[in-house]
């Protein structure tokens, strides 16, 4: 069995676009033109009755004029021939309601994992005509890939972050910040802070991270400061952070997207069996990290 790497993501609704109509959106999919190539999905599966509810699809990529080479055998030639809606490349993909989660296969030079979101965003905003609607894809961070780099740091000179409202999770480690988001009735946060003095930020970014892995129940004495809870809650798929650091001499980049979360399985998958595999790794991550229901 040929088996590829999936990446774990949240799908984050904007605007009027809600559960329903994310999954509406998934069930119907229009065709979208891109450059010299058309967007869909196909193959689509309605898992929603199942015991894990999930959507599942092939998001695909191809050519309306399309051509093939081939042979005329009473002329010994070989010659091209027209294939319209020739298939280019196919990523299979799983939605689960449950985690907003999504997983989607990389493609080598065909659909790379920076390209899946951006179209699958493009396909789902334009089923509503891009009328106040918002759809985000957003990396899940790998916790222990995410802390080795940053642990390299001498200091941190500029923590920064674009957090959402999650649903239907949330993390214990940035409640706080999550119940000022929902107070403010905020679709969108962004945080900045850096730093030029010789000791950098005094962040416990790093403490926070190794004392959940260490133990999902873990609770700080004190609650996190936002920035700390912001960067914990982009790692989570609810946003985008970046930490500048330096090390020696040197101004070093992590992004929460740099450590996206991902797991080979096969890359011709068996829809109910990719979306269980989903939701085995969707559940490790909401236990290693204490996530609950809202």
């Amino acid at each position: 069995m040929r088996r590829g790497r999936y990446y774990m993501s949240r799908v984050i609704k904007l605007g009027t676009l809600d559960q329903g109509r994310l999954q509406h959106a998934l069930l119907n999919a229009p065709v979208i033109e891109i450059g010299k190539f058309d967007w869909t999905i196909t193959d689509v599966v309605d898992g929603r009755q199942s015991n894990t509810p999930y959507i599942f699809g092939n998001l695909a990529k191809y050519a309306k004029d399309g051509e093939v080479t081939i042979v005329d055998e009473s002329a010994k030639q070989q010659i091209r021939a027209f294939a319209p809606n020739l298939l280019e490349a196919s990523a299979p993909f799983v939605y689960l309601p449950e985690y907003s989660g999504l997983v989607y296969l990389h493609v080598w030079n065909g659909i790379q994992e920076e390209v899946f979101p951006r179209r699958f965003q493009t396909i789902v905003e334009s089923v509503y005509d891009n009328f106040f609607v918002g759809c985000n894809v957003e990396p899940v961070s790998d916790y222990r890939a995410f802390y080795a780099k940053l642990s390299s740091f001498d200091r941190f000179i500029e923590l920064s972050a674009k957090v959402y409202p999650p649903n239907p999770l949330f993390g214990r480690l940035w409640g706080e910040l999550n119940d000022y988001v929902g107070k403010r009735q905020a679709s969108e946060v962004q945080i900045k802070e850096t730093s030029s003095k010789e000791g950098g930020l005094a962040t416990r970014l790093l403490e926070l991270i190794e004392r959940i892995l260490e133990n999902p129940n873990y609770e700080p004495s004190t609650p996190p400061d936002v920035t700390d809870a912001a960067m914990l809650m982009a790692a989570d798929g609810y946003g985008s952070g970046k930490a500048i650091g330096v090390e020696g001499e040197h101004e070093v980049v992590v992004r929460t997207s740099d450590t996206q979360k991902s797991f080979l399985f096969a890359k011709e998958p068996v829809p109910e069996e990719l979306a269980k595999a989903a939701h085995v790794q969707f559940g490790r991550v909401s236990e290693e990290r204490d996530m609950g229901h809202k």
